[in-house]
């Protein structure tokens, strides 16, 4: 059972004050009838919601691709810097969707945003192992003995250890990281620890999801295909 309210927000129809104004004006009909209770409990899938006659049915699992720019930090509000929230065009606002993950203020590329709590919990979960690939310019060239490093699975200056991880050299000052997790700045302080300070990074992969041709700051929505095949990702990691 679901609340009448709740529903038509997650449905994308408005927020929640404009909901329950929408319901109190008579717009809403719960099986051909007129409902004006906000909070009135109803089976989504054995009965029809209707606004202005037109039917209202579930979006379900709705999952977004956005191309982060620098400048914005991963949270739903802060007081003191602009969020990727505010990146997110008007018709996805009231889908009470959340990051999956973070990635920092200057780290830019694919972050996805979702309203389904558990395939976030599956996305982030280091169990998962959801290969997340990046492109990292650095000082310094990555040797071998980095690679090798990497593989093993780096402990940090501060005693964090990391799962084993893909380290690509390709070329001078350049690298693609290839994680399974998501630690607290990981993927910087990895390469600072052999001595590779970064100087611009960019989430360009996450499971089978690339950035494509998505440009800088813009959002699309992922189709249920797709959604799919990142379910599956965690079970596509035997390199890591």
């Amino acid at each position: 059972m679901e609340r009448l309210d709740k529903f038509l927000c997650d449905c994308g129809v408005g927020t929640r004050s404009q909901v329950k104004a929408i319901i109190k004006a008579g717009r809403v009909t719960l099986d051909g009838a007129v409902e004006r209770d906000s909070g009135r409990k109803f089976d989504p899938a054995t009965q029809a919601v209707a606004l202005d006659g037109e039917p209202i049915k579930s979006r379900g699992s709705v999952v977004v691709m956005l191309n982060k720019p620098a400048g914005y930090v991963t949270a739903t509000e802060d007081k003191n810097e602009k969020t990727v929230m505010e990146l997110l065009p008007a018709e996805y606002k009231h889908l009470e969707l959340r990051p999956v993950g973070r990635l920092d203020k200057a780290t830019e590329g694919l972050l996805l945003f979702t309203n389904d709590g558990e395939l976030l919990h599956r996305l982030i979960s280091p169990k998962q192992k959801v290969p997340k690939r990046y492109y990292a310019r650095h000082e310094g060239t990555a040797t071998a003995e980095d690679v090798a490093a990497f593989a093993e699975g780096l402990a940090l200056g501060d005693g964090t250890k990391c799962l084993p991880a893909v380290l690509e050299p390709i070329g001078a000052g350049e690298s693609y990281v290839t994680v399974c997790e998501g630690k607290y700045h990981q993927v910087r302080r990895m390469l600072a620890s052999r001595n590779m300070p970064v100087f611009y990074l960019e989430r360009q992969q996450e499971g089978t999801l690339t950035l494509g041709n998505l440009e800088r700051g813009q959002v699309r929505e992922l189709t249920q295909t797709e959604i799919s095949l990142l379910l599956q990702d965690g079970k596509m990691t035997k390199e890591l």
